[in-house]
């Protein structure tokens, strides 16, 4: 084998995971300086990051008893900061990456308690919830009962988000083979000398010797502890089953209020072949997890015509998707905030949610040493070594679609 296809590299950081909590630290971690690079085994974004519905969060749904809980204080300056981002006002700078929509409406489900929540939700939030007059109100919320209100929480394209990332830096992505490819030398329990890859397709080989390992991999980060001799499980697993409409729908993105929480949240989009896509999340997704899709489906269009009046789901077709939320482990509930775990020169992260992102990846930087020397390509031997590509969105994968719902 030639010394190029047996290279070998002191790298600052390696990064597993290139989902969107992955990519947004390697710009973090290239920009102090630090040679770092991002292993992914499967396509980019391909497990939370693609299937999210893309709102960048601002707290209001963990304040709707009127109080500032943990888990909106952690959040509650994510749409000022990725609003800076996504104008280049502030790096990372994502100016290709697209919106679904500058901001969500939000209405009642029609009962009162969910009017007490609409009010409390605006204590101590950086975004808050403006009533629309009913004149100004779209369409298929005109005929909702109660308050309709605008909330600027941007909604972002979640692959498109992946594809600006990736493409500012695109050398420092290599594709791995997580099963055949991928071997740690360890000098104890979460302590990584090395790391062995090799790329069965060219037979290249490159040894890794990172000063630290970061696994921002969701679900994957599991496995990856286990082969890397941490202690324990930290991680928990939380399933979503998401429903999804496509047809002649309304833009629309928001939430539909009912007492303390989301009875429904929907966002659109649209598919290559142009058709409008809702994904529909909220306590429905949540309620459903372990639910037959049939039974799913039903709910689901008779919550749509409760909440959504006006809605005409004539000729819509529907499908769902599961998506495990990977969080770092709170005995069942969700974290409040980002999750991180060192051990050796080991770290895992969980951002919790995908507005939390810049915030894991500050966390995270915060933990790391300053370079010791100037950063330089730390890839140039491993050029033709194989990128991974942007994972498709959910609605480009489903192969059934229904229309008898």
């Amino acid at each position: 084998m030639s010394a190029a296809a047996s290279a070998q590299r002191d790298i600052d950081v390696v990064i597993f995971g290139g989902g969107g909590a992955g990519l947004w630290l390697l710009d973090e971690l290239l920009r102090r300086g630090l040679r770092t690079v991002v292993l992914e085994s499967d396509r980019l974004g391909s497990g939370q990051t693609v299937a999210s519905q893309g709102i960048i969060h601002g707290g209001l749904k963990y304040s709707l008893r009127g109080l500032l809980t943990p888990a909106a204080a952690a959040i509650r300056d994510m749409p000022i900061q990725w609003r800076r981002s996504l104008a280049g006002r502030q790096p990372p700078l994502l100016t290709q990456t697209r919106l679904r929509a500058e901001y969500c409406h939000l209405w009642q489900s029609g009962s009162f308690t969910s009017g007490l929540g609409m009010l409390g939700a605006r204590v101590g939030l950086r975004v808050r919830p403006v009533k629309i007059k009913h004149a100004a109100r779209p369409a298929i919320l005109a005929g909702c009962p109660g308050v309709v209100a605008r909330l600027d929480e941007p909604v972002i394209e979640p692959a498109s988000l992946l594809e600006d990332l990736a493409g500012q830096h695109p050398r420092q992505l290599l594709k791995i083979d997580a099963q055949e490819g991928l071997h740690f030398d360890l000098a104890g329990p979460g302590v990584v000398e090395s790391i062995r890859l090799t790329d069965p397709g060219s037979g290249q080989a490159l040894t890794l010797r990172p000063g630290h390992v970061v696994l921002t991999a969701g679900v994957g980060n599991a496995a990856l502890g286990s082969a890397l001799g941490l202690s324990g499980c930290a991680m928990q697993r939380r399933p979503l089953n998401m429903v999804m409409l496509r047809g002649d729908l309304p833009a629309l993105a928001g939430h539909c209020i009912e007492g303390m929480g989301a009875r429904l949240t929907i966002t659109a989009t649209s598919d290559s072949a142009g058709r409008t896509v809702w994904q529909v999340g909220g306590r429905l997704a949540e309620v459903g997890r372990a639910w037959p899709q049939e039974k799913l489906l039903a709910h689901a269009r008779g919550e749509l015509e409760e909440v959504l009046p006006a809605l005409d789901l004539n000729g819509v077709q529907w499908a769902t998707y599961l998506v495990d939320r990977a969080e770092a482990a709170m005995s069942g509930r969700r974290p409040d905030d980002v999750g991180i775990v060192a051990e050796g020169n080991v770290i895992t992260a969980w951002p919790t949610k995908l507005a939390l992102v810049p915030r894991l990846a500050a966390a995270v930087s915060a933990r790391l040493p300053e370079p010791q020397r100037q950063l330089a390509e730390c890839l140039a031997a491993a050029d033709g070594w194989p990128r991974p590509e942007v994972a498709l969105p959910p609605w480009e994968r489903v192969g059934l679609w229904h229309t008898d719902v």
